[in-house]
């Protein structure tokens, strides 16, 4: 078929499958889910033989070695998928629950019901794996989704979407609400990105080009966030032990993620005992550090910094250092710098906690802990779709209540409006 016309006609597929997920019960979502999870593991063979061609594509198109590697299915993939759904199946199901009632002085009842957000286009790169992810939480929240994957991860994702396919009509419901785009032509971007009728959020996942193209093309909402530039302040009052532990925990136990740390910020009455200690941790974990003029004279091997490493996501074992007069002087530039992800403080000063908390803006404010804790698992939301910057409508990672909305409900006995 042609793109031009498959694209609409999958949206309007969706629109149609959500009103049947809007209604689906919890057992129908979990069976799928459950059944998906089965069946991913039965057919694993079929999997890795899929999954082979995008591995030869990728090696003869020159592929770096991090991306031939993020493509792999391997069977710790498929074991992970199949755990992931089964996670998601145990999760309680936010659809139709209410929160706070009220009771008006005309005696109607008015509450908030949590419903889904419709038909939901998702946009990513080389893991085969976000399919089913994304697919799972979209369909436990009641949700219709659109898959269009990286065009080097083709066959696997149709793989994927054919077990997904059986699982959903095993459960009653319609194939169409977890559908993948079926075609490598870029132009289905664009397309998707233009059908504000039939889809009502797009969610990218991916490095911050694609995001930025997606934000520039939609006519539909995005939720995003394009870059992680994760601050941890050490303030004056800091456990300087607790604070250096921090630091090589948040920088280098996994440096290629948005909650990672890239700049360290060091007020000035401490800099002079704490940066020599942490600068040696730093180095064994092969930290190569950044600095501003005032780090440079306590630690005159490090690298000068320049202007363009205070916005920097690194997304490596670079650190940028600056010391700072005060705790202003952090939040001046992490607001200046920031990128409403993850900020963190190290302090024993209750007041000065709590003034951070309440005026640094970031989806994720932490006090005395790891930026690495800005994840949906570590904050107790189970599986994520991802982590957002935006503010409407969620801000922070997006587990399951983050792919619902809620809508007013109110029950009377005859009450009209004077």
């Amino acid at each position: 078929m042609d793109i031009n016309t498959l694209i609409p006609k999958m949206a309007k597929a969706a629109r149609s499958a959500a009103s049947v997920m809007n209604r689906a019960t919890t057992a129908q979502k979990n069976t799928a889910l459950l059944t998906m999870a089965e069946l991913l593991e039965k057919e694993s063979k079929f999997l890795f033989q899929e999954n082979q061609k995008d591995l030869a594509r990728a090696v003869a198109a020159g592929l770096p070695a991090a991306m031939v590697d993020r493509l792999t299915i391997s069977e710790k993939t498929v074991s992970d998928m199949a755990d992931g759904l089964r996670e998601v199946a145990s999760y309680t199901d936010p659809v139709g629950t209410l929160g706070e009632t009220w009771i008006r002085p005309n005696g109607l009842q008015v509450a908030r019901m949590r419903i889904p957000l419709g038909v939901i286009g998702i946009i990513y790169e080389s893991r085969p794996n976000v399919t089913i992810d994304a697919a799972g939480l979209c369909l436990k929240s009641g949700n219709a989704v659109i898959l269009r994957g990286g065009s080097e991860a083709l066959y696997s994702n149709k793989a994927l979407s054919s077990i997904i396919e059986r699982a959903l009509e095993a459960a009653g419901l319609p194939a169409e609400a977890a559908q993948v785009v079926p075609t490598e032509d870029r132009k289905a971007i664009n397309l998707l990105l233009a059908q504000e009728e039939d889809i009502d959020l797009i969610i990218p996942r991916g490095g911050e080009g694609l995001i930025r193209f997606v934000v520039a093309h939609s006519k539909i909402p995005v939720l995003k966030h394009y870059k992680g530039v994760c601050h941890l302040f050490v303030d004056e009052s800091a456990d300087l032990a607790v604070a250096q532990t921090l630091a090589l925990n948040a920088k280098a136990q996994r440096p290629g993620v948005c909650n990672a740390l890239e700049t360290l910020l060091v007020h000035q009455k401490v800099a002079s005992e704490f940066l020599p200690v942490a600068a040696a941790a730093f180095r064994a974990a092969g930290v190569e550090l950044r600095g501003c003029p005032k780090t440079l004279s306590i630690l005159p091997d490090a690298v000068a910094a320049t202007e363009a490493d205070w916005p920097a996501e690194y997304l490596d074992l670079i650190l940028a250092v600056k010391v700072v007069d005060d705790m202003d002087d952090a939040m001046v530039h992490i607001s200046r710098y920031g990128s409403n992800h993850t900020e963190a403080i190290v302090t024993r000063d209750y007041q000065r906690s709590r003034r951070f908390l309440r005026e640094v803006d970031a989806s994720v404010v932490l006090v005395n802990a790891s930026t690495r804790f800005n994840d949906g698992g570590q904050l107790g939301l189970g599986a994520e779709m991802g982590i957002s910057t935006s503010k409407l409508h969620a801000f922070g990672p997006m587990g399951l209540e983050e792919l619902t909305t809620r809508k007013f409900v109110v029950l009377g006995d005859g009450q009209i409006r004077e």
